[in-house]
């Protein structure tokens, strides 16, 4: 009698401590979404996808981000880590490495080599450029290495990135369709992927061709089809639909699906069999699944905030999430999972469509701003002294300002000057401005947690609001600012303990991963503050 007493005490025991924990969690970023979609398109979005998480959930919808630059690198980094580039080291999706004179791209690791032949450039990678932890590495010590990381994501450093250093696999997808890994991750790639890759799930997508969801007139939160500010997926076809997927992918192959709402489709397909495959969620050891999607980005920087592609993008993607978590209650269990939903950026509205609309504000392209730089160098010192202009970053050749005898601080006030004399700059910042610091400047705190001594440049440039620094032909859009327009996202939590409710308090992107440490009960990742969102530790 005493032994069966013992038994169910344990039992007891270990169910009740189980129960402090889901059995999985999820991390959903949306690459690029406004929380401002939420609003927009909400009249037309099913009762399953968003609205389920806002309805049924805790809606954020002041989140934002607190440092510059607003990228995709960046933003995966400090969703995880806690913590902004100043600490975690991801400045960008690239950044240009002084010693090396050139730039160096946010997960590129020359140490490790591609799980599968033919894609070595785009398998050589890792999260080694990462230089604190993230939430998911925190759980895998936690549970003594029990519990499974999964990272999965069309773009690579949107899957390695969040699955942190210590995750059992990171996948993403090369330009040919196939997902892939890298030998940081284990010798082999697993069989269940391999399978996947060989179904060439994505041609029933291609085949099929891109029709609006809904009929034309659900669209009327959109521009017209064709308008000026748009890209295409072909330039010698109109940005029409509906769109023949077959006959482009017959020309550029299956990179076309990325630009299109059926890389998202795609990508859920792989994340639901990582699930069945890796066994997640199936035993009382938390698992984590981070899933990022990319096509929202592509779709957006091709066509913009307000075209009709964006928003048929976000209507499928509804029901994406809606067919995503209907498989978590069927696999793991309604009141097994936690679910957030949040973005690593927003978006800028076109500046074109902006100037249209009589608003002061023009499209600048980067290599016109670099070229500008050079030639007052050359007109004020006799010598290009500009090394290299990227992320808002001016680095400037010191060796060279040594061996002519210019001081550097003088020649950085030069720069600085010539910079504020032009119609799109707002403010310029010096290395000594930021490392100095000033409570009083509301944007020189986005700069100084975005910045590293060792790493980034001699001067920041601050554009101003509406101006649009490209690299294409002013159609589509892009982000990197710390206006709000890139810098609020929203931010949903749903699922195991989460109370139902909703904020507009202002919060900041580095409260996540802290806040996650403490709902799971784990140690927090090592490079942040521990600022959490109190609202979520309201018992129902």
């Amino acid at each position: 009698m005493r032994k069966i007493i013992l038994f169910l005490a344990c039992v007891f025991s270990f169910n009740s401590q189980a129960q402090q924990r889901p059995k999985l969690v999820v991390g959903i970023v949306v690459d690029q979404m406004r929380m401002e979609y939420l609003y927009r398109f909400s009249d037309d979005f099913s009762t399953r996808g968003f609205k389920r998480l806002m309805d049924n959930g805790f809606t954020y919808h002041n989140m934002n981000y607190n440092y510059v630059p607003t990228f995709t690198a960046p933003g995966h980094a400090s969703i995880y880590t806690g913590t902004t580039p100043a600490v975690h080291g991801i400045l960008g999706n690239d950044w240009y490495v002084r010693p090396a004179g050139k730039s160096m791209y946010c997960t590129d690791d020359a140490s490790v080599k591609t799980l599968v032949p033919g894609t070595e450039k785009e398998g050589a990678m890792s999260p080694k450029n990462l230089l604190s932890t993230t939430i998911t590495d925190e759980l895998r010590m936690s549970t003594n290495f029990k519990g499974k990381v999964i990272g999965v994501s069309i773009k690579d450093r949107g899957a390695i990135l969040p699955a942190g250093h210590f995750a059992n696999w990171a996948f993403w997808c090369t330009k040919s369709g196939d997902f892939i890994s890298s030998s940081f991750y284990g010798d082999k790639m697993p069989g269940w992927v391999t399978q996947f890759n060989a179904e060439k799930n994505f041609m029933k997508y291609i085949d099929k061709g891109w029709s609006l969801l809904k009929p034309i007139d659900t669209y009327n939160e959109s521009l017209p089809d064709n308008n000026p500010y748009e890209g295409s997926l072909d330039k010698d076809v109109p940005p029409v639909f509906p769109y023949d997927l077959k006959k482009i992918y017959n020309e550029k192959g299956m990179e076309v699906l990325k630009t299109t709402p059926f890389g998202n489709d795609f990508l859920a397909e792989l994340a639901m069999r990582a699930i069945e495959k890796e066994e997640l969620g199936k035993d009382n050891i938390t698992d984590f699944l981070t899933f990022s999607f990319s096509s929202t980005d592509y779709v957006g920087h091709t066509y913009g905030p307000r075209s009709m592609e964006i928003q048929d993008t976000y209507l499928r993607l509804d029901l994406t999430i809606a067919t995503f978590l209907d498989y978590l209650d069927k696999t793991v269990g309604k009141d097994n999972y936690l679910v957030f939903l949040t973005a690593d950026h927003a978006v800028a509205e076109n500046a074109i469509y902006l100037k249209d609309r009589k608003l002061s504000v023009d499209n600048i392209p980067a290599k016109e701003i670099f070229a500008s730089l050079s030639k007052f160098s050359t007109d004020t010192f006799g010598v290009n002294l500009v090394l290299n202009y990227s992320n808002f970053n001016v680095f400037l050749d010191r060796e060279v300002i040594k061996q002519k005898g210019l001081e550097l601080t003088k020649v950085k006030q030069s720069f600085k000057d010539f910079l504020m004399g032009q119609v799109y700059v707002k403010r310029v910042y010096t290395q000594e401005d930021i490392l100095a610091g000033s409570a009083q400047d509301y944007y020189l705190n986005f700069i100084f947690k975005g910045y590293d001594s060792k790493q980034s440049g001699d001067l920041v440039i601050l554009e101003g609001p509406g101006y649009l620094e490209s690299y294409g032909i002013g159609t589509g859009t892009t982000h990197g600012t710390p206006n709000s327009y890139d810098t609020n996202v929203p931010l949903l939590f749903y699922g195991w303990h989460v109370p139902q409710g909703e904020s507009n308090k202002k919060e900041y992107i580095t409260e996540i991963a802290p806040t996650l440490s403490k709902m799971l009960k784990i140690t927090t990742p090592n490079g942040t503050e521990s600022q959490v969102l109190e609202e979520l530790f309201v018992k129902k």
